[in-house]
């Protein structure tokens, strides 16, 4: 191909890579990492508009990557094989916090609970209850979503939590779940049912070391409100 004939996106692509190279994402646009992200699944196109295109339609960078894959599909010039690798590079992200907790005395480091929890259930546009299983160090052994909702509900049962937290040979216990509102601050329910869980908990010696509400305005953590001694 002659020189003049190369489409001017292809020394951009590598313009863009180079300072990624040397800087990582420092002095980067969100929408220039998604650009390099998008590079990898669309050859032979600009992909600069689709980038800008998608966190305006998904309102930030963020809002991107808590799309549906159905929405993500929707976009015009992404493509499904571009939707999938948004969804896929979340699920990376999901597993590496996950990984990050485990051997982390979780009630003294409690913001590897936080970030995980964000990543699971921030962007979900109903409720969704997470329960991740702790050791007698509250180091994470595993974590699972027990229960998925309506928009602003998830109907949670004591016993059920329970009876999987013994099957995790768990001691203790750290709860999590989402305000779809983008709001995470605790309503009279969440206190409710908290406390139905710890009391469930503490006839069976499985202490609940926290309960994190995470929204896409921040997180509200019972512990560091002074909530879960008195509920």
């Amino acid at each position: 191909m002659d020189k003049k004939d190369k489409p001017h996106y292809l020394g951009h692509r590598e313009r863009l890579r180079k300072r990624f190279e040397r800087a990582r994402s420092k002095g980067l646009n969100d929408y220039e990492l998604l650009e390099i992200l998008l590079t990898y699944s669309i050859s032979r196109r600009d992909v600069k508009p689709i980038a800008k295109d998608l966190i305006k339609r998904f309102d930030s960078f963020s809002g991107v990557f808590d799309a549906t894959l159905e929405e993500l599909k929707s976009v015009r010039g992404l493509g499904p094989t571009s939707a999938v690798l948004i969804q896929v590079v979340k699920e990376i992200l999901g597993v590496y916090l996950g990984e990050k907790m485990k051997k982390r005395d979780l009630l003294s480091s409690p913001q590897a609970a936080v970030d995980f929890a964000r990543v699971k259930l921030a962007g979900l546009s109903h409720e969704a209850f997470m329960v991740i299983y702790l050791t007698a160090k509250n180091e994470a052994i595993d974590s699972e979503i027990i229960h998925e909702g309506t928009v602003d509900r998830a109907v949670v049962y004591p016993r059920r939590i329970i009876e999987s937290a013994l099957n995790h040979h768990a001691a203790g216990l750290l709860l999590a779940h989402n305000h779809p509102s983008g709001y995470p601050q605790a309503s009279d329910e969440d206190k409710r049912i908290t406390h139905a869980i710890a009391e469930a908990a503490r006839t069976v010696d499985i202490r609940v070391i926290d309960h994190i509400i995470v929204g896409k305005n921040g997180y509200f953590s019972f512990v560091e409100k002074h909530l879960l001694s008195s509920v």
